[in-house]
């Protein structure tokens, strides 16, 4: 008879920044990549946002694995069904302490620092997952072409995003969203889960636009 158990290890973790944190950072963003993705390559949507006052995190997903038949490419992962309830726990944990290394015990309320939490694709779900856990400080909240089958609230307590300002964006021709039957049921279910959630939708696929990103950016979060 085979039993199963779970042993709790030490792992090194992977981040890179954008810009510099300084007495003059006004804003700092926590970029989430999606499946298959590795920090270093999805981090060059966001050196735009380099403007001497704003503060760029990109954390990379703990799983990696090649991502074609040669083996040449690799990618990072947030998490597989697999054994999904601990790598859950595990990179909350991971952001939990990258977040507290970050802020090095500043307080954004009391600074006046204005945190995004933005998450792409299952970088959305990890994003909502990791929020959840009321540990982070969150402004903003941005999910990026991420697809909920179950909602927002099978992730995330509405009441978590009381005053965390909140928005969906997803490109028209998103190859994984228009197989949906219907887009619009599907956005109107993620909105009776946060009535406040704003909704923005762009001529494109499944990647982050960068003229999108400069219309979210050069707005302060307000509490809905």
């Amino acid at each position: 008879m085979m039993t199963e158990h779970h042993l709790p290890v030490q792992r090194t973790a992977r981040y890179y920044t954008i810009g510099s944190l300084t007495e003059q950072t006004k804003a700092i963003w926590f970029c989430l990549h999606g499946f298959g993705q590795l920090a270093q390559y999805f981090g060059r949507k966001f050196t735009g946002l380099d403007d001497g006052e704003t503060f760029v995190v990109v954390p990379e997903g703990l799983s990696r694995s090649y991502t074609d038949s040669s083996y040449q490419r690799v990618g990072a992962s947030w998490m597989t069904r697999e054994d999904r309830d601990y790598e859950i726990s595990d990179y909350i944990l991971y952001l939990n302490s990258l977040y507290d290394r970050v802020l090095n015990g500043l307080k954004p309320d009391e600074t006046g620092l204005q945190i995004t939490v933005l998450g792409f694709s299952q970088g959305a779900a990890t994003a909502c997952r990791w929020l959840n856990a009321q540990h982070v400080h969150a402004d903003r909240l941005i999910l990026w072409a991420g697809y909920l089958p179950h909602g927002l609230a099978d992730l995330i307590n509405p009441a978590t995003l009381e005053t965390t300002e909140t928005h969906y964006v997803y490109g028209r021709q998103d190859e994984y969203l228009v197989e949906l039957d219907d887009i619009n049921e599907y956005l109107t279910r993620l909105q009776t889960d946060i009535p406040t959630l704003k909704i923005t939708a762009f001529d494109g696929g499944h990647r982050v636009d960068p003229d999108v990103l400069k219309t979210l950016v050069t707005v302060t979060p307000t509490i809905p």
